[in-house]
């Protein structure tokens, strides 16, 4: 809705809600002219009040939008500068961090293998142990 549509609305609805007033209150007919002249020289002075108050804010929103069109793109620009900025500073920091996580994969292929050469040295004592168990209870019978 347009700024201008709903003040006309608005000062015909209180023009029209004064009118009404006016000629529904019981008073002689010299003194109802001199209300009404009176209240529409009100009305006047204060449309008029509006009417300047819209011009304000018109000239106020055409000043900013001329400002923001003005000013947005220098702050695009530096803002994609301190963006590049920030990811050049992290390069270093990410090549860091990608050293220390294949460190840490070597490692743990490192230690999966430890286990795994453990176990299985494990499971020959143990079957060595067993050999020489069954080996010395049947000499022993």
């Amino acid at each position: 809705m347009r700024a201008s549509t709903f003040f006309i609305g608005l000062a015909t609805g209180l023009a029209a809600g004064a009118a009404a007033t006016l000629f529904t209150t019981p008073q002689s007919g010299k003194d109802l002219r001199t209300s009404v002249k009176s209240t529409s020289t009100d009305w006047k002075d204060r449309l008029s009040e509006v009417k300047e108050k819209v011009n304000e804010l018109k000239e106020s929103v055409a000043a900013l939008t001329a400002e923001s069109k003005s000013q947005l793109p220098a702050a695009m620009d530096e803002l994609k500068k301190s963006m590049e900025a920030w990811q050049q500073s992290t390069v270093p920091a990410k090549e860091h961090l990608q050293l220390e996580i294949l460190a840490i994969q070597k490692s743990i292929e490192e230690l999966q293998k430890s286990i795994s050469k453990d176990k299985k040295d494990d499971k020959n004592n143990e079957s060595k142990d067993n050999k020489e168990d069954q080996s010395s209870s049947v000499n022993e019978k």
